[in-house]
């Protein structure tokens, strides 16, 4: 589906304004203004800053190579091959190699001006700031993200109480009708929120690390041992009375998939039920010896998908109410 997103509106009207202010200063190539703002807006506040930073070097790099090379050898399209030749490990050297494009816009420049002089470099020294400052300006603006990342949370959550759901049918008919979708699904969704949600802290200067991308990151710790469950709980043949007991626990469980403190109270009846497992009779069989022990480690499994949610500190669902929920 064709679509213009807020980005490609941003560089449309970036470019524009760079040109008109760089024209209305009646500085010359003033166009390059535009090229600039181009390539310094970018999809993260983090990224833009590093662009303009990486760029300004380069090009203030790129104006002293050339006064050097141009006027002390000569004009000419050999010197630029030698200059490019010094130049660009100079870049790598300084760690604004993603400048290069762009100084060496302002390296033609200089070329073709024939000669090089003070008012010159000022009129490229301005094209360099107002290409820059207008992408910054431009970049301030970044729409929120909040309902995206809600959203993948809800459908992530969602996914989590079907499989829930299916091995609880399995426990208690042995029921093998499910296609797994949810399985490769909710592996993508989770993919793409962490990707998301790292967008976000990239759009916040004072933020390392945000509550939805930790959120992600202990639903990912989770799924891999929602993974291993499942080939565990696939070789449970038997019905026996420990099993409808997981059952129940895992039933209950995929209810409280929401926000609530919940995840301690959940690792309390695993605590009973794992002492109650021990105070049965011993299998008599077996078949219910190896029953006996794949839901025992289920039980662990489950034990520690349970702390892994517990040392997760929440997320503020509700900022006008200023309120920390859990997720079990």
């Amino acid at each position: 589906m064709y679509r213009i997103g807020y980005r490609t509106v941003k560089t449309g009207i970036g470019v524009a304004l760079a040109i008109m202010i760089a024209e209305w200063l009646q500085l010359q190539n003033y166009a390059s203004a535009g090229i600039i703002a181009l390539l310094c807006i970018q999809s993260t506040k983090k990224k833009s800053i590093a662009a303009a930073w990486s760029r300004f070097i380069a090009c203030i790099v790129a104006m002293l190579f050339s006064t050097a090379f141009f006027e002390a050898i000569a004009f000419h399209p050999i010197i630029i091959g030698l200059l490019l030749i010094f130049f660009i490990p100079t870049t790598v050297l300084l760690k604004v190699k993603e400048g290069i494009v762009t100084s060496s816009v302002i390296i033609l420049h200089l070329y073709s001006a024939g000669t090089i002089t003070l008012s010159f470099l000022l009129n490229e020294l301005g094209i360099i700031v107002i290409g820059i400052g207008v992408a910054l300006l431009a970049n301030l603006y970044m729409p929120s993200l909040e309902n995206k990342l809600v959203g993948y949370q809800e459908q992530i959550e969602k996914n989590f109480q079907k499989i829930f759901g299916e091995i609880v049918c399995y426990l208690r008919i042995h029921d093998r009708c499910w296609d797994g979708k949810e399985i490769t699904q909710t592996e993508e969704l989770i993919r793409e929120a962490k990707t998301l949600a790292f967008r976000d802290v990239e759009n916040h200067f004072l933020r390392h690390e945000n509550l939805h991308y930790l959120y992600f990151k202990m639903r990912e710790k989770q799924f891999d041992i929602i993974q291993r469950i499942l080939p565990l709980v696939a070789s449970i043949k038997l019905s026996i009375e420990q099993g409808e007991i997981m059952a129940d626990f895992v039933e209950d469980l995929s209810k409280h998939i929401h926000p609530g403190n919940t995840a301690l109270l959940y690792l309390k009846k695993l605590y009973d039920i794992r002492v109650s497992f021990e105070e049965m009779e011993l299998p008599k069989t077996r078949e219910e010896f190896e029953t006996r022990a794949a839901l025992l480690q289920l039980l662990k499994e489950l034990e520690e998908y349970l702390l892994i949610k517990s040392s997760f500190k929440g997320i503020r669902k509700n900022e006008k109410k200023k309120r920390v929920e859990n997720y079990t």
